[in-house]
């Protein structure tokens, strides 16, 4: 708007009014109140898309203010000059603020506003008269999103080229961004195009971390940052490709994110880790037990190749079978995060690799414990059959043959692999409501006998809880399961829930009296009882005693 009427927010109307979502979508000559301080909205032509601006962006619109009685007092369109404000910052009257974020981009709407959300009783001579109601044609031309990343106005970020896809970079991601630094008198301070650098690690300043995050490929964003997120109190030295940046400096930083590359975490402990290199086609990853071909080369960390499979003239990609120990663990869990096509880098730990043994390999030696490098695409896989794609009585062969190979592994000492067995074989036939009689009675002792083993392997891997939620699935099938009842006890005396443990225990003898494991136990949990009790008397001895002193 003109220099002399600037619409500026009235005297006393600065305190903030939160605006209700709109009931309802209006039609074209429609008009409804918005919130309840007598802000009224009159549809002229519908705008496009569904999305509005928000608090803090930069709208352009188009206007003409009017007095009820018609009276024109001010038109940008008359002016042939758009006019541009920064939403919900106070800069114009408050009914523009409440009513501009319900309108999409390229809306016309009539706004009525009465003086409680304009000039109120004083008006703003000689324009508007005291106590006036306006009305004000709106075009709401376009916006600039501007966001206030860090929620304390310490960087603004203001988007100049939108981006595309949806997800953002993460901490362990590796970006590459063009990036350019200015003091806010516009002096230089750094540019650089295609610089390299992971996300948690940070570049230049804390602000460009916290920036990229928010970022989508291809978006281009002018970054306002105080210099909290700048360089702070002591500011920055000049280097050689950098102009120094002086203490208690704002910067202007402009950032675009060319690309990145996803880096994750494959296991909990962050021993293994995959670099995305290549997307790779669709959502479908190998399960286990699935059939997959790749193409890999591994490496030491000197970059001496030990292992190249599938890349040269007619050689076929190497094949194996996922969840059967054909290669090292920290390869096998990578792949299985991986879909077709999709090309990594992955870092494996000693752990999850050879170990501490020396390993002869096709093409070198992998030293005892070696961090070891793959490079590995996923040709193809073809993946176990799921049990939605089985009929009833392919549901129950799988889910016994499962149950045979956790037997395999848990006679092996393997009881994490074998807990998954016994996990997959149950999932087979979770749900029985279309089985036959019989194969109802084949499904509930494989449930019962998966289960219980499940639990042992628990107790094993000391996983008390577990196995206790299994136990008592077991007990809700069979309440008299003598098993059931004594590892349930095993697992309670673990977490000294002793007086449960006796119940199972006594339960348990009630029905096999002569069960030798269950009487051992019986006598393990009164030794940790009385155990327990001492700890109990000599904590409680040391306390009266330090009262007493």
């Amino acid at each position: 708007m003109d220099e002399d009427f600037d619409i500026p927010a009235a005297p006393d109307m600065n305190d903030d009014f939160d605006l209700p979502d709109e009931p309802a979508a209006l039609k074209v000559g429609e008009e409804k109140e918005i919130g309840n301080q007598g802000l009224k909205k009159k549809l002229l032509k519908e705008g496009e898309g569904w999305v509005t601006p928000e608090n803090g962006d930069e709208v352009e619109v188009h206007y003409t203010g009017t007095l009820l009685d018609g009276t024109q007092f001010d038109s940008s369109r008359d002016r042939g000059t758009p006019f541009k404000f920064t939403l919900g910052q106070g800069q114009v009257i408050k009914g523009w603020d409440l009513g501009i974020k319900t309108m999409k981009k390229s809306e016309k709407a009539l706004f009525t506003i009465p003086p409680e959300l304009a000039y109120g009783e004083s008006g703003s001579p000689p324009t508007i008269p005291p106590s006036a109601t306006l009305q004000f044609d709106v075009e709401l031309l376009s916006w600039t999103s501007v966001k206030d990343i860090c929620k304390d106005g310490g960087i603004f970020k203001k988007i100049l080229t939108e981006g595309n896809k949806w997800d953002n970079p993460k901490d362990l991601d590796e970006v590459l961004v063009n990036f350019e630094a200015k003091l806010e008198d516009g002096t230089l301070v750094a540019k650089a195009d295609g610089v390299e650098f992971t996300v948690g690690d940070g570049y230049f300043c804390p602000a460009v971390a916290r920036a990229v995050k928010t970022l989508k490929i291809g978006e281009k964003a002018l970054l306002t940052v105080k210099p909290q997120y700048g360089f702070g109190e002591k500011g920055k030295p000049a280097l050689s490709n950098e102009r120094a940046v002086p203490p208690n400096a704002s910067l202007d930083i402009t950032l675009e994110l060319v690309s990145w590359k996803t880096v994750s975490e494959v296991t909990p402990d962050k021993k293994v880790i995959k670099k995305i290199l290549k997307e790779g086609e669709g959502y479908e990853k190998p399960n286990d037990g699935a059939i997959v071909k790749v193409k890999l080369t591994g490496k030491l960390g000197d970059g001496k190749v030990f292992l190249r499979k599938g890349y040269d003239d007619g050689e076929e990609p190497f094949e194996f079978k996922t969840d059967e120990e054909q290669v090292i663990d920290g390869l096998d869990k990578a792949v299985a995060t991986m879909k077709k096509g999709e090309i990594a880098l992955v870092t494996i730990a000693q752990e999850y690799a050879f170990g501490s043994s020396e390993s002869l390999q096709e093409l070198a030696v992998v030293p005892p414990n070696s961090t070891v490098y793959y490079e590995v695409e996923l040709v193809a896989f073809d993946k176990e059959k799921e049990s939605w794609d089985m009929n009833n009585q392919e549901k129950v062969e799988a889910a016994g043959k499962k149950k045979e190979e956790g037997n395999v592994l848990f006679k092996s000492g393997k009881f994490a692999r074998a807990s998954k067995r016994y996990e997959k074989a149950v999932k087979f036939i979770e749900y029985d409501s279309s089985f036959s009689e019989d194969e109802k009675k084949q499904a509930k002792a494989l449930k019962v006998a998966c289960n219980l083993n499940n639990a042992a392997c628990k107790l094993k891997l000391k996983q008390y809880n577990e196995a206790e939620k299994l136990c008592t699935k077991v007990l809700e099938l069979e309440s008299s399961n003598v098993k059931a009842l004594y590892r349930r006890a095993q697992a309670y005396i673990e977490l000294a829930d002793f007086d449960l443990a006796e119940f199972d225990i006594k339960k348990a003898l009630d029905i096999d009296p002569n069960n030798r494991d269950v009487k051992l136990e019986y006598k393990t949990l009164k030794e940790k009882v009385k155990e327990y009790n001492k700890k109990d008397a000599k904590f409680y001895g040391n306390m009266f005693a330090k009262m007493k002193n």
